[in-house]
């Protein structure tokens, strides 16, 4: 009956010659959530629930209730959206895969998600289990999913919603690289973001939707470019390069929203570690008039919903005896940050290596590789949890063993460096090899003085010769755009998990200390 009344308000006042009445939403946000219902210390990890209770944790799906009750009540029209990567990075994703997701964010009472690259880490079949349990639209613009089954007629481009009687259109967008960051299968076809977005805009804007939301899981970079290169975009809301965007906070990468032209760019780091509140003020035309608002970070202060909070625990209930194993001790703080493992030699990324490389050594493998985007979290000082080292390294993926020249091992560095500005995942992390790069050169020409361990001394690579190398799976098969390795000759893919592996050799190390070495250089 309000409504209704407002609305019939409005006509008569526009019929009278007033102007029309301005139209405010808040747009509250998360992305990159990676499977973090529980709450995480401050290196994005597990946190004790004696750090809980004595305030020291952020996150948790618990606290996100308590904070979107309390946003929505300081508005007159909100919404809930995602951007991306609901999946992976936690045993209760490797035990439950996309259900507590769903049954969380029906809960929550989100009005839209965008297909993340991790979403498709099992393949479209668990995707389109998730997006039958969700009470949403889930969305994807840039892809032709007209060849696979599961997902045709399924995955959306775009959609509409109502919201205080306007209509809002929401469109969804995914790493165009998507095919080698992930599993989508032979079927999936992702295209360039800009086109696939302005295509959406236009059928939109003939719908008379002059409200235009992109849900982006696309990286900061490349949100700006959508912004600059369409017409019509009124706000994105990004994910996947984790990017903290804010006004009051530090360690931002820019201020919230980042506004390019007319467009609002939001993001709210990972992990639930904060919810982004953005408020719009649109004028009758769908412009925006004012956008602003900022992160609210989900610390101690936040309390957490009682009845969430249990039934994330009676979730956690099979997991228990897996992740509380102690399996290893630290002598101080491993360093696994994003920011670290995925551009420069970082400590979790050289116990890793070391321990892919003396599992196989006795097999003639010289070199270990793993990308740094399979790194997920640091490791705090003092006793380690299996449960620690899975959150490291979430992705059950399994050491390969292959065969490929010098050549070849100097293009794969070449590719691992050559998103550096990025951020990208690709980053190599290294044993038995040592190198140098260069990001003032072009890609392709960045890596010089690479060294592999001969006996006990580092000599130059021989690009004729044939060396044996240890990777993931997920990297041997070309992940990360490490195609190069696809051919590789005696290639072994099925070897122990990578998690199970690190675990053992921080075992029988005693207490890990932390080191760098110098394998990569930055000239």
């Amino acid at each position: 009956m309000l409504k209704r009344f407002l609305t019939t308000a409005g006509a008569l006042a526009m019929t009278s010659g007033m102007a029309a009445a301005d139209y405010s939403l808040t747009i509250l946000h998360t992305n990159d959530f990676h499977a973090r219902f529980e709450p995480i210390s401050k290196y994005d990890s597990g946190c004790s629930a004696e750090d809980n209770t004595e305030g020291k944790c952020f996150g948790g799906s618990a606290r996100l209730i308590t904070a979107l009750a309390d946003a929505r009540a300081r508005s007159n029209n909100s919404i809930l959206v995602d951007g991306g990567d609901q999946f992976q990075g936690t045993l209760f994703y490797t035990y439950y895969k996309g259900k507590l997701a769903a049954e969380m964010m029906n809960k929550m009472g989100y009005d839209g998600m965008t297909v993340g690259n991790h979403e498709f880490d099992d393949g479209p079949e668990v995707l389109r289990g998730f997006m039958d349990a969700v009470d949403f639209p889930v969305l994807m613009s840039n892809a032709d999913v007209s060849g696979e089954p599961l997902l045709h007629g399924k995955l959306a481009k775009s959609t509409v919603i109502e919201r205080g009687g306007e209509k809002i259109g929401m469109i969804g967008l995914t790493p165009q690289d998507t095919d080698e960051l992930a599993s989508p299968g032979a079927n999936v076809i992702f295209t360039d973001p800009v086109g696939a977005v302005q295509g959406e805009v236009d059928k939109l804007t003939a719908e008379g939707v002059n409200k235009i939301i992109v849900l982006s899981h696309s990286g900061y970079g490349v949100d700006q470019k959508v912004a600059a290169g369409t017409t019509g975009v009124d706000v994105i809301v990004g994910g996947h390069t984790n990017t903290l965007l804010s006004n009051t906070n530090e360690r931002a990468e820019g201020p919230y929203p980042t506004m390019v032209g007319n467009t609002a760019i939001v993001s709210a780091y990972a992990y639930g570690k904060f919810l982004g509140e953005l408020n719009v003020t649109f004028d009758d035309d769908g412009n925006i008039k004012e956008a602003k608002g900022e992160p609210i970070i989900m610390d101690g202060g936040v309390a957490e919903d009682d009845a969430t909070k249990a039934r994330i625990a009676e979730a956690a209930l099979p997991l228990e005896e897996i992740r509380s194993k102690v399996v290893a001790s630290a002598a101080e703080a491993i360093d696994g940050e994003r920011g670290s493992c995925r551009a420069a030699e970082c400590a979790m990324g050289n116990i890793i290596t070391d321990a892919m490389l003396a599992r196989v050594k006795d097999q003639g493998v010289q070199i270990a590789i793993q990308n740094g985007g399979g790194i997920r979290a640091s490791i705090d000082a003092g006793d380690v949890t299996m449960g620690e080292v899975l959150t490291v390294l979430p992705f059950q993926n399994t050491l390969s063993t292959f065969q490929v020249d010098g050549a070849t091992i100097v293009a794969a560095l070449e590719n691992g460096v050559s998103q550096h500005e990025e951020g990208a995942g690709r980053f190599p992390q290294v044993a038995g090899l040592k190198f140098s790069f260069d990001v003032s050169k072009p890609a392709g020409e960045r890596v010089s003085d690479v060294m592999v361990m001969e006996g006990d001394a580092f000599v130059a690579i021989d690009p004729a010769k044939t060396y044996g190398v240890v990777s993931n799976n997920y990297v041997r098969n070309g992940g990360d755009g490490y195609k190069m390795f696809r051919d590789a000759q005696h290639a072994y893919d099925y070897g122990p998990d990578l998690a199970d592996v690190t675990a053992e050799y921080m075992a029988a190390m005693g207490p890990v200390t932390p080191k760098l070495d110098n394998r990569i250089t930055q000239k």
